[in-house]
């Protein structure tokens, strides 16, 4: 982005014309020459899904988390590392403006099965085809939650889809709002909830600074990291490991604050370089 392009940068939209759009396809393997259809959403969605890992290890790096697109495209995109939801939605919204696709931020409360009311910290975007008609039916892309979906969402109320055997709804909340639901071990979960209201770049970043820099955000107090796979979803929680299948079978493992810069790279594909390891074990050692 230039000078000039800076001032005249209003905060609408997602900077679709400063993506590195080249780089991201290569990092989440896929070839360029994609136009804006439903093909390429879903084949979009999936690839950045199971190739860009989320995490929020810069907090306890003791960094801010800067949900800018040049700082998003440098950690997520040239380095071998991974981000949360605003890092993620703010890239993969960006990317698809610059396909062609119509997108809008939303916000969601994260709610997994709670039902006292809970603050927007969840960034997620509503996607449209290009020149389609007003009253059709659009998607939810939600890339940066961690536990998928793989593929986005049609709006279409209490529909349940099936996607490599994990299983998603989206239902009407009754209140021009709508439910994301997901299929656990343990049954139907209400994962987080959402109004149709149109969320800006601005908003991710007010919220951002809560979700990194807040006392009360569960981001701040332990490391919280997920790859998501078409065959298993892997979370570190703290120092626990916990291995999520389709068939709901679930593995769990404890590692000493030592071995997690190893977990990190053989189970999340995320490389942690030049003193970062030995900071997060510090981190984790000095709260043990």
């Amino acid at each position: 982005m230039t000078t000039q392009d800076a001032m005249d940068d209003l905060g609408f939209g997602w900077r679709g014309d400063a993506v590195d759009l080249p780089a991201y396809l290569k990092r989440i393997g896929l070839d360029a020459g994609l136009p804006p259809t439903e093909a390429t959403l879903r084949a979009l969605h999936r690839a950045h899904v199971t190739s860009i890992p989320f995490e929020n290890l810069e907090i306890m790096l003791g960094r801010p988390v800067d949900v800018g697109l040049e700082a998003v495209q440098a950690k997520l995109i040239d380095r071998p590392r991974g981000g949360y939801c605003f890092e993620h939605s703010g890239l993969f919204a960006a990317v698809l403006e610059r396909l062609g696709f119509q997108v809008t931020g939303l916000l969601g409360r994260v709610m997994m099965g709670a039902e006292k009311l809970r603050p927007t910290t969840h960034g997620i975007l509503h996607v449209r085809l290009p020149d389609r008609p007003a009253d059709e039916p659009g998607w939810l892309c939600d890339v940066g939650f961690g536990g998928g979906p793989l593929e986005p969402l049609r709006f279409d109320d209490g529909a349940e889809v099936e996607q490599d055997g994990w299983g998603f709804r989206l239902r009407r909340d009754g209140r021009d709002g709508w439910e994301l639901y997901q299929r656990d071990p343990g049954g139907w979960t209400r994962r987080h909830v959402f109004a149709m209201t149109e969320a800006y770049r601005i908003d991710f970043e007010a919220l951002n600074f809560y979700v990194y820099a807040h006392p009360r955000s569960p981001f701040t107090t332990r490391p919280f990291v997920q790859r998501f796979l078409p065959e298993s979803h892997h979370v570190l929680d703290g120092t626990t490991v916990t291995v999520t299948r389709p068939d709901g079978s679930v593995e769990t493992r404890e590692h000493a604050p030592a071995a997690l810069p190893d977990v990190l790279a053989s189970d999340f594909a995320i490389t942690l370089e030049g003193d970062d390891p030995a900071r997060l074990v510090g981190w984790l050692e000095a709260r043990s």
